[in-house]
């Protein structure tokens, strides 16, 4: 199984450098870099990595900032409301985009939010949100309340307490909802697509479709060397936050005595 699905992976590598490059997977002739060089143009690789960077970097951000606080009442205060309410964003987990996306472009004209990067975001981070609350919420459970309950005591208000205790406890799972939400922002082909229409804005998951041509005309090099430039960011990120994620929370200690 894990051979089979390496089988797309090592087609992307090994066509990148490959000037021959089909759809078999196969060790390049010879190596070559022509397709990085024919893709590294603004137009093709350098402005919709820019446009993707803004749109999920802005989109993570949004996301995990309202996740941590629509989490910390649900975690912290308990409510007969709390249980109706995470029913009802774990329905809306479920809501196929396909499914609101009519109603959603056609609220977007109306407020004149369509083609525009900021509409995009906000609805990026809509989208998003749900699944996010849940993961927060659980992190959040497993830091001590005795530990805010000692910074109240000096003085600290709860919004104080959750920015310097309790988010920087739970960073792993900071960690996990960043890399989550930033991944599946990412690679979301369906929704830029709809909601952007300038070709200056269009972020890399949607200009991928640029290699494929007309009559079945694909230039699969450039093809393979473009999904390895777009796959870096996402690589980078996990590697940045690896550290994060294998940590475990620092609570070793905290509550004794």
């Amino acid at each position: 199984m894990a051979a089979a699905f390496a089988l797309p992976l090592a087609w992307v590598l090994l066509s990148a450098v490959d000037p021959g490059a089909g759809l078999r997977v196969r060790i390049p002739d010879g190596l070559t870099l022509g397709n990085f060089r024919a893709v590294l143009t603004p137009g093709i690789t350098y402005t919709p990595l820019l446009n993707s960077l803004l749109l999920c970097g802005g989109g993570t951000a949004l996301t995990v900032g309202c996740a941590a606080l629509a989490a910390y009442p649900l975690s912290r205060f308990p409510s007969r409301l709390n249980r109706p309410f995470l029913l009802t964003i774990l329905f809306a987990t479920s809501l196929p985009i396909t499914a609101i996306m009519v109603p959603v472009y056609a609220l977007f004209v109306r407020v004149n939010l369509i083609d525009t990067l900021q509409g995009t975001v906000f609805f990026f981070a809509a989208s998003q949100l749900p699944f996010a609350i849940w993961l927060m919420k659980n992190f959040m459970d497993g830091v001590p309340r005795e530990l805010e309950e000692a910074a109240w005591t000096d003085g600290a208000s709860a919004a104080q307490s959750l920015v310097r205790i309790v988010l920087p406890l739970m960073g792993p799972g900071l960690a996990v909802v960043t890399v989550f939400s930033f991944v599946m922002m990412w690679g979301n082909f369906f929704v830029p697509f709809m909601l952007l229409l300038s070709p200056d804005l269009m972020p890399a998951s949607v200009s991928v479709n640029d290699f494929f041509g007309n009559r079945g005309m694909v230039a699969y090099g450039q093809l393979a060397a473009f999904s390895v430039l777009y796959s870096t960011p996402v690589v980078l990120l996990y590697v940045l936050v690896a550290r994060r994620l294998g940590g475990g929370f620092a609570l070793g200690g905290a509550v004794k005595g």
